[in-house]
């Protein structure tokens, strides 16, 4: 059954008209400006480069494949691996919007094939490296004036695996230190788009005297961490200085570590993906550089 957005369109409608009716379409389901906006962006590269003429009934597989080949290795400007997945994504949605509407009788794009573009390997700690870090943060706390913020946020991050986005929206009563099953942080989100990334992670006993102290030096009152995001990669990048790391330590390099020691600590792939927080299309590739690490 047509949509009230693709009802006044027909295979003889040509690509540009076709385009506005689906932007209506978009909109209507409550996609986001942005997203609309970066779907439309990339498919209307179509007309760059099929005839200005060309019906939406008369654009072929062939003509598709043509035109991501065109757009990968011969137009003017570059398309990296990532971009031209995405732009392949997009017009697969449109023509599929096309075909499930009865427009068209046949989707072009569905036997066009979706590449992947997977990025580079993440740098991970070694076991050593943790130690060294962790070593040098927890000189800190026994300095001549103790500081255990250093190690109260590299331990967090080791132990839990969470963004700096996350580590960043904790507040202070988002962590139990007392409930029965043991200690725990609870990763919240503001937005309800975001609710399923919502999650409890278990906390270590040995992190909890150094919070403690912590508490008792800073005296936070709301946000555990308060300080500006640039402040905190500053502070992971002093404790991999101290440590004499040659990589550079940061909150993607906490992350990815703990995920991969989990990983090859039997933890079952799933319960990794949710200690992550992360969808089952985004743990895909992400699983895939988890085995990739784990070999290397």
């Amino acid at each position: 059954m047509p949509s009230k957005d693709s009802a006044h369109i027909t295979a003889q409608t040509a690509l540009t008209p076709a385009l506005k009716a689906w932007e209506s379409f978009l909109y209507d389901q409550g996609r986001s400006p942005n997203t609309v906006k970066a779907f439309l962006s990339d498919v209307r590269l179509l007309t760059q480069f099929l005839p200005p003429d060309r019906v939406i009934g008369a654009i072929t597989t062939k003509d598709l494949n043509r035109f991501f080949e065109w757009m990968e290795k011969e137009r003017d400007v570059p398309c990296s691996p990532k971009t031209l997945a995405r732009r392949i994504t997009a017009t697969k949605s449109f023509f599929r919007w096309l075909s499930q509407y009865g427009v068209l009788v046949t989707d072009p794009a569905e036997k066009v094939l979706q590449r992947s573009a997977i990025s580079p390997l993440p740098q991970v700690l070694t076991d050593d490296e943790v130690n060294a870090a962790l070593t040098a943060a927890d000189r800190h706390r026994r300095a001549q004036k103790p500081d255990a913020r250093s190690f109260a946020l590299l331990h967090l991050l080791l132990t839990t695996g969470i963004k700096k986005s996350e580590c960043l929206g904790i507040h202070l009563n988002h962590v139990e230190i007392d409930a029965p099953d043991g200690p725990y942080v609870f990763i919240r989100y503001s937005s309800p788009a975001n609710r399923y990334k919502e999650r409890k992670l278990p906390l270590t006993e040995d992190w909890i005297p150094a919070y403690q102290e912590y508490l008792a030096q800073y005296q936070p009152t709301d946000q555990l961490f308060p300080w500006s995001p640039r402040r905190l990669e500053y502070l992971l990048e002093d404790i991999g200085e101290e440590a004499g790391l040659s990589k550079h330590l940061s909150f993607d390099m906490c992350r990815w570590t703990c995920i991969l020691r989990d990983f090859q600590s039997g933890m079952e792939p799933d319960k990794v993906r949710q200690k992550m927080g992360v969808s089952k299309i985004q743990w895909r590739e992400i699983h895939f550089k988890l085995k990739q690490l784990s070999e290397g």
